[in-house]
């Protein structure tokens, strides 16, 4: 494809030979003659002068490059755009493999896929265009909506509602049971029926090995255009709002509420029954104990505001050195003391 072709395609203002010929995409680093690559992040911007791209995608705000340029207001959405001009997904055709076993009573959309070893129970309904690929196993009573793609061995739970265009990475868990146990005076522990539901929202994504848990009573919710990364657990009764980001790893223990367009991020963990307000942003490793102000950057454990959290770091790194100095200050008191007492 022409460079000139794909910068009409992203809407960037091209810089250069709108006739070389682009191949494919690759990052900055390992990007070869023929390949499209973006800087996005400042870190790379080294890295621009010695890739082997032919072209990049840059911000309007960047500098002057020796290759061929493509500007952009946003160059990492339009790289992600770029992708999919060369990569072609897999199609599935449309149909219920033989090793699938689907209930009389569930009902299937038209265009569904059924992939091999595949369940479904009675009384589950599935939309139109779904793509079930092996070992998927829906529920009875679950209610699905229209281009569905559950990757092998996801799992929607009894009476679970998933919205449209929600994607289920591998070994997803829709509506596993909430952890609620409720302590007998012998000492052990009595098993709380879960009996309410997960309802995720359309065009939400929730990738490899993460769980949203059912509700003790009423509702899990997970809100419209949320993601939700690799080894994450939603605990019982918990409220995501839309467009939130939950990075690999985060706990959000049961009844928390975090709101919309927040971004939580690696091993994040959130105490039960506290709300994280709209637009807050949780950094890596935060422990959260309380509620988090909307618009709020958090950091640390206990959580704290990023500024605060940022110089308390530097006190912690000098500890050993007030330490010392205080234990001068002490003796130098001591023998202060002394003397005047001789």
């Amino acid at each position: 494809m022409k460079l000139g072709q794909i910068a009409k395609r992203l809407g960037c203002q091209l810089e250069g030979n709108s006739k070389i010929e682009i191949a494919g995409v690759a990052g900055i680093e390992d990007a070869q003659s023929g390949d499209l690559t973006f800087l996005a992040n400042r870190r790379y911007a080294k890295a621009l002068a010695t890739t082997g791209a032919s072209a990049v995608v840059v911000g309007h705000d960047a500098g002057p490059t020796s290759i061929a340029t493509l500007r952009s207001e946003n160059p990492y959405l339009d790289f992600a755009r770029a992708i999919e001009l060369f990569y072609e997904p897999p199609q599935y055709k449309p149909g219920i493999h033989r090793t699938a076993v689907v209930a009389r009573t569930a009902k299937i959309g038209k265009g569904a896929h059924i992939g091999p070893y595949c369940f479904v129970d009675d009384h589950a309904r599935i939309g139109k265009n779904a793509v079930l690929h092996s070992f998927v196993t829906i529920y009875s009573g679950a209610r699905i909506g229209d281009d569905f793609f559950a990757h092998s061995h996801a799992c929607v739970r009894e009476r679970c509602r998933v919205g449209n265009r929600v994607i289920l990475q591998n070994g997803v868990v829709i509506g596993g049971d909430g952890f609620g146990f409720a302590k007998q005076p012998n000492g052990r522990w009595y098993k709380m029926r879960q009996s309410g539901i997960a309802v995720i929202g359309d065009d939400v994504e929730v990738q490899a090995n993460s769980v949203i848990d059912r509700a003790t009573i009423g509702e899990t919710r997970i809100g419209r255009g949320s993601k939700i990364d690799d080894l994450v657990l939603v605990g019982h009764s918990s409220k995501v709002g839309e467009d939130t980001l939950l990075c690999g790893q985060v706990g959000l223990a049961g009844s928390t509420h975090v709101g919309s367009r927040c971004i939580l991020a690696g091993q994040v963990g959130c105490a039960g029954h506290l709300t994280v307000g709209d637009g807050a942003i949780l950094t890596a490793q935060s422990g959260v104990p309380n509620d988090v102000p909307k618009a709020a950057i958090y950091s640390g454990y206990p959580a704290m505001p990023n500024d605060a959290w940022h110089k308390s770091v530097a006190v912690f790194n000098r500890l050993p050195d007030l330490q010392k100095a205080v234990r001068e200050l002490r003796m130098e008191a001591e023998r202060a003391r002394a003397g005047s007492q001789s």
